[in-house]
């Protein structure tokens, strides 16, 4: 699978009464293309996969298809139990996906060979190829890729982890294999403060999910680094991404709850998180306009 472009994980927007906005999630998947995405993921980490019925995924993605009418990859999410992993991925299919991100199996630890298996249950589900997403309780060994990407159907690798001397391992056993269909990304949460070094290790696309909430600021980081401007690159770190990392340290889920609380600044009405996740105090969305103005004044 061929990606042109930041990777695009939009959020999934909630009214009051806590249902899915589907108008909303079409505007936002519709502004993330006009925007440059070179991909779109919904239904993922920033969509909150993890507190999504089967349905309301399945739901999320074909809105999410409409919206993108065709212009990049759609890329839907399934994990967790591995029932619910395959009926979100039969969902995912008659929604229109073209492929799945692989999350992790819920809750348990795993042999590697369990999590072979797991990533291949999930691939036999549906037609479509499969993303593996090594993260949390899903950190594949280079021998375990080995083995996935015997695997037509295993079409791509996401590095949630940020072993970068594990992740060298593996980008050298996709280049043994002689595959030229995979892809590798850099999936760290706010991926721009690491991307340099993974694109030193042969991963040259990354996930963004400051694209989201701010696809200016995102886009001019993305060009400057395919550019090779790193002076460009480097004053968007120091004065938008340190200052977000630092905010977004300070409480956990803040990786999906600042990205919500952006958009609303922004003016899109997307609500709240859902539990467990929790929405920042007023001071630390007040710090976060702060952070938003700074970067767009870099513009």
């Amino acid at each position: 699978m061929r990606f042109d472009g930041i990777l695009f994980f939009p959020v999934t927007p909630f009214d009051r009464a806590g249902a899915i906005e589907h108008t909303l999630l079409a505007e936002h998947v519709a502004t993330g293309i006009a925007a440059g995405a070179g991909g779109v993921f919904p239904a993922c980490g920033t969509g909150e996969y993890h507190a999504l019925t089967s349905a309301e995924a399945t739901a999320v993605v074909r809105t999410a298809v409409a919206a993108v009418a065709g212009a990049v990859p759609v890329v839907a999410g399934a994990g967790g139990p591995l029932g619910h992993a395959l009926e979100v991925a039969r969902g995912a299919a008659d929604a229109g996906a073209d492929a799945l991100l692989v999350l992790p199996p819920y809750l348990v630890g795993a042999p590697q060979a369990g999590l072979v298996a797991y990533v291949e249950a999930v691939a036999a589900a549906s037609d479509l190829p499969v993303i593996v997403y090594h993260r949390a309780n899903a950190q594949f060994t280079p021998d375990s890729v080995r083995r996935l990407l015997e695997n037509p159907k295993v079409v791509g690798f996401k590095d949630g982890v940020g072993d970068i001397g594990t992740a060298q391992l593996i980008v050298r056993a996709v280049a043994e294999s002689g595959r030229d269909d995979f892809a590798l990304f850099n999936g760290l949460l706010t991926a721009e403060l690491t991307q340099a070094a993974y694109r030193g290790i042969g991963m040259p696309l990354y996930s963004s999910a400051a694209f989201a909430m701010i696809p200016e600021v995102a886009g001019a980081h993305y060009r400057a680094y395919v550019d090779g401007d790193e002076a460009r690159r480097l004053a968007l770190l120091d004065g938008f991404y340190a200052p977000l990392v630092a905010l977004r340290d300070e409480t956990p889920g803040f990786g999906v709850s600042l990205v919500k609380a952006g958009l609303r600044l922004s003016g899109l009405p997307v609500g709240s998180v859902r539990a467990p996740l929790v929405d920042p105090t007023p001071e630390q969305e007040a710090r976060l306009a702060a952070i938003l103005d700074a970067g767009r004044a870099l513009l």
